[in-house]
């Protein structure tokens, strides 16, 4: 007899022996965490046979316990292929669990201040273990389901999933969309580089927009006038409380709403005006343990497994440079998902096309179930929504390239050739004018126009050359000029272009050949151009770097090059300051005894006007412990 009030473990072993007592006991506890089924019968499930008590087990998990409760216990066969559903509704709940799992192992290494977020980024892809994978995984399972919730949108209303009694999940699920695409941008901010913050810098001043209150949204969207330390908090808490609650509870109306109407059949498996999704016949049916239990468990293998390689050997979170709000990159978009209402916004007026137009086509989104209610949801009765669904795509897409930077956005070309060679470490690329090792970069100046010289001529000759060129035609001098509006004193600019080392500085003498490269493809808006590098010692362990291009100055009209008839770009000539004589050639002076001036073309030895140069420059330091090179 038991010393207890309850019959325990050790009176059953007495009673039953040990192996029967273990048996019994793990049956009792599986039985209890199913809510009905043993261990025989979850073996039988797992082998995919039939159940061997009666009633059906199977059953009572969904009645009974509290992790089916929400799933159906049998589907109709129809649904549970490819078609309809493409398994997209599916792979948008993954990812709602899959972020969420993610973005909680990186909150543990991240403090929201742009004092420390940078270093945390940089802790967590160095020093965390799997740091850069989980950072990796998130931020792909992040652009993936912002694609996957608008694949799932589409495909809904391909098939006319949309229509009643179905208007309601509908609307749920647009919000979701919105929900998701906000959460992904909320999130962009966080790791606090240059490409986050003027691509949320870009989304953000679209607020600005908004009628009465456009300035008041966008003081409270930042925090302040710039993104700071309260921008980057209020984002934060965006990304991580207020969002994901949102997204939980209307994901679980939307999921609830699905459950109770049933999954919509493919169309042509209905009758016409009839839903027929909640009465699934005995032939039809497919129960959830063990078909599609087992087909979703295989389905997140396989998803995990998939965004697993690909963020091991082909995909990298990108990373740029700490955050500045005083330098502004060339060619910065908002994210890909908002691309199409930076395109519309090169339309026209902000107001009309970055907010009234988004919010007309949410809108018209919304209220399509109601504007739809034509019974039949067969294709060829459906022809004038699927030529709408086909249009919105296409003009998704067509905006959506037009928010691209290169799409009419001119840059001048010297300004992209110069970037093209300095710009700052961006997904995992950096400019090729910072790879330079630093004992190669040799106090000088240097030019492209080196590698233009006759044949037969050595560099040296060339060199020389050159700066006879130059110092007869003033192009140097322009050049000392520049630079030392660039702050750099008389005696830092060298004197003279010396030939490039290629023995001493290989790597110096490759970055040349590839900025003359850059020059060659030049357009005509640059013509004789050639480019320079001034190197200087600024101070102990540090150099700098002048980027110089110059060129023959032609006419620009309407951001373009003016031609003349044959096809040759129109030159604006040099001018230079004369006494002006009278007609007994003695100077005239004004009123207060100096003498006046006129501006007169300057012409070659053969009395053709010289075209006037232009002069533009850039420059970067460089480090000595830079990790541009090893």
């Amino acid at each position: 007899m038991s010393i207890l009030p309850f019959p325990s473990f050790l009176d059953d072993v007495k009673e039953k022996g040990f192996k029967k007592a273990i048996f019994e006991g793990i049956d009792d506890s599986v039985e209890r965490l199913t809510a009905g089924m043993n261990v025989q019968d979850v073996r039988e499930a797992l082998r995919g046979d039939g159940a061997s008590r009666r009633p059906n087990p199977r059953l009572t998990p969904h009645a009974d316990g509290f992790w089916l409760h929400m799933r159906p216990s049998y589907f109709n066969r129809d649904v549970t292929g490819m078609y309809p559903s493409f398994r997209l509704g599916w792979l948008s709940s993954y990812f709602v669990f899959f972020e969420t799992i993610t973005g909680i192992l990186l909150m543990l290494w991240y403090t929201p201040s742009p004092e420390i977020a940078y270093g945390d980024m940089l802790t967590i892809l160095s020093n965390v273990p799997l740091g850069q994978l989980m950072r990796d995984m998130h931020r792909l399972g992040a652009e993936f389901m912002v694609a996957v919730v608008a694949l799932h949108m589409m495909r809904t209303w391909i098939t006319g999933s949309y229509k009643k009694p179905r208007q309601f999940t509908w609307f749920t699920g647009l919000l979701l969309l919105v929900i998701t695409g906000f959460l992904s941008f909320s999130g962009y901010l966080l790791p606090w580089d240059q490409l986050s913050l003027w691509a949320v810098t870009i989304g953000a001043s679209m607020a600005e927009a908004t009628p009465v209150v456009g300035d008041q949204v966008n003081l409270l969207l930042r925090g302040a006038p710039e993104l700071g330390a309260n921008g980057l908090l209020r984002f934060y808490l965006l990304h991580v409380l207020a969002l994901p609650a949102l997204l939980f509870v209307f994901f679980g109306v939307h999921y609830y709403k699905v459950i109770i109407h049933g999954y919509s059949l493919p169309p042509q498996k209905e009758n016409i005006g009839e839903d027929s999704a909640k009465r699934v016949p005995l032939d039809k049916r497919v129960y959830f343990i063990p078909d599609i239990l087992t087909n979703e468990l295989m389905w997140l293998g396989a998803t995990t497994f998939i965004i697993t390689v690909l963020c091991i050997w082909f995909y990298h979170a990108p990373l740029e440079n700490h955050a500045d709000p005083q330098v502004t990159p060339l060619g910065t978009t908002a994210p890909w998902y908002f691309l199409w209402i930076q395109g519309a916004l090169k339309l026209g007026d902000k107001f009309i096309w970055g907010v009234a137009f988004p919010t007309v086509a949410l809108g018209g989104l919304a209220m399509l179930p109601y504007l739809d209610v034509t019974p039949s949801r067969r294709f060829a009765h459906r022809r004038f929504m699927l030529t709408i669904a086909m249009l919105l795509v296409s003009v998704t897409t067509i905006l959506s390239y037009m928010g691209l930077a290169k799409f009419a956005v001119k840059t001048s070309a010297e300004t992209e050739i110069v970037h093209e060679l300095t710009f700052e470490p961006a997904h995992s690329k950096v400019g090729i004018g910072r790879t330079i090792p630093f004992d190669q970069m040799l106090a000088g100046a240097y030019t492209t126009a080196q590698f233009h010289g006759h044949e037969g001529l050595s560099a040296a000759d060339i060199i020389t050359e050159i700066n006879g060129e130059t110092a007869e035609n003033g192009q140097y001098q322009q050049m000392i000029d520049e630079l030392k509006f660039q702050k750099l004193s008389a005696n830092q600019v060298p004197l003279r272009f010396r030939t490039i080392p290629e023995m001493e500085a290989p790597v110096l003498l490759r970055v040349m050949e590839e900025f003359d490269h850059h020059l060659e493809g030049a357009p005509k808006e640059l013509p004789n151009v050639w480019g320079a590098l001034v190197i200087t010692d600024n101070q102990r362990g540090l150099k700098r770097l002048d980027w110089i291009v110059s060129w023959d100055s032609v006419v620009i009209e309407g951001g373009d090059v003016k031609l003349d008839d044959e096809g040759n770009p129109l030159f604006v000539y040099a001018t230079k300051d004369v006494p002006l004589l009278d007609d007994e050639g003695n100077p005239v002076f004004d009123d207060n005894g100096e003498a006046l001036t006129e501006e007169q073309q300057v012409l070659d030895a053969e009395g053709n006007p010289v075209a006037a140069r232009r002069i533009f420059s850039d420059h970067l330091f460089i480090h000595e412990a830079s990790a541009y090179f090893d």
